[in-house]
């Protein structure tokens, strides 16, 4: 795979901009701290996981996936959470999906666990980080995430009987499981790590975030109101800087990022790389120019879906390059996040 030098994700995408936007204005005079006070050590109170069981269709569209999430809460990704599920001699490692920022493992993984599963891996998928009362997940701190992460990863291991996993993430969850890997002893149970639009060093919601960062009281502005998981993934945030160092990498695991240069949501593009050790970063136009997918449409991309499979295993099938138009899935996705009634993320 070619290396590259040079949320944040996908349902409430549209919301958390117009958000921002409008704490740009708002945070000069809110009554709230300084701007870059450090949160107080996690306890785990008012978040939440839960292993989803209903089953649920596969999907095509990230957007479709969202909606049918919304009105279907609880469903888990096709092909996911069988724990009577014993991993073969050709993929003897189980598969934990990680979904992204105010989303849940079906709204992000409707297409890639499916094919997976076809693929003949035993998978696995978490609703991490709720709000206690709330209606999607991935807002909460990451560090509790990380760990809600961690304690899935040991009833996986103990269900299959395999003493190692792989691990999959989408935006958000691609920090979320780094950290259980880098921070939490994970590295000692995990052979492979993929991330999707990883915001591996944060991202600036086009600009916007680090102006509102700036203003007394904004980082906490952006928690109150998008969720702490989102102020933690703003570039140059307390909790990405401490997860970066003094590496982004730690031995004895095999990292893999896969990014597009149109994301919509990580800028610059190359904050999606790591710089580490054992880090192969891959970039979907380097490899297919003509798939101007973006942040939003790429775990239902079946280029980049082609890439994760290649990601967990070099043997596989070389994923087919094909056109698709740039944009693609960002309307029905803001439309979803903003209009359908519900969180429609995936960062």
């Amino acid at each position: 795979m070619n290396r590259i030098d040079s949320r944040l994700s996908g349902v409430g995408a549209g919301r958390r901009i117009v958000a921002i936007v409008s704490l740009t204005c708002a945070a000069a005079v809110l009554p709230l701290a300084s701007a870059h006070a450090q949160s107080s050590t996690p306890d785990g109170a008012g978040s939440i996981s839960e292993v989803p069981e209903n089953r649920g269709p596969v999907q095509a569209a990230h957007a479709d996936a969202a909606a049918f999430a919304r009105t279907h809460p609880g469903t888990t990704p096709p092909g996911s959470n069988d724990f009577s599920c014993k991993p073969s001699a050709a993929h003897p490692r189980p598969v934990i999906l990680a979904h992204g920022t105010d989303a849940n493992a079906y709204s992000d993984w409707s297409a890639i666990s499916p094919a997976l599963k076809a693929a003949g891996y035993c998978v696995f998928a978490l609703n991490y980080g709720g709000k206690s009362g709330g209606d999607s997940f991935g807002t909460e701190d990451m560090r509790v995430s990380g760990q809600q992460t961690a304690d899935f990863a040991a009833r996986v291991r103990a269900a299959t009987g395999a003493s190692k996993v792989d691990l999959v993430g989408f935006s958000q969850g691609a920090t979320v499981t780094r950290y259980f890997v880098n921070r939490l002893g994970g590295a000692a149970v995990v052979e492979r790590w993929v991330g999707v639009a990883s915001p591996s060093y944060g991202g600036v919601f086009y600009g916007l975030a680090p102006v509102v960062d700036g203003i007394p009281g904004g980082a906490e502005a952006i928690e109150a109101v998008l969720g702490q998981a989102v102020g933690q993934q703003i570039q140059g945030s307390p909790f990405l800087d401490a997860l970066n160092e003094p590496a982004d990498t730690v031995p004895g695991v095999s990292y893999t990022t896969i990014g597009t240069q149109y994301d919509e949501m990580i800028q610059p593009a190359s904050n999606v790389a790591l710089r580490g050790q054992g880090a192969t970063n891959v970039s979907i136009q380097a490899l297919c120019p003509e798939d101007r997918t973006g942040h939003m449409n790429m775990v239902y991309d079946p280029f980049t879906i082609g890439l994760v499979l290649r990601a967990l295993d070099p043997g596989a099938p070389e994923p087919i390059c094909a056109p698709v138009a740039l944009g693609t899935g960002i309307p029905q996705m803001m439309y979803e996040s903003n209009f359908g009634g519900g969180s429609s993320d995936g960062s």
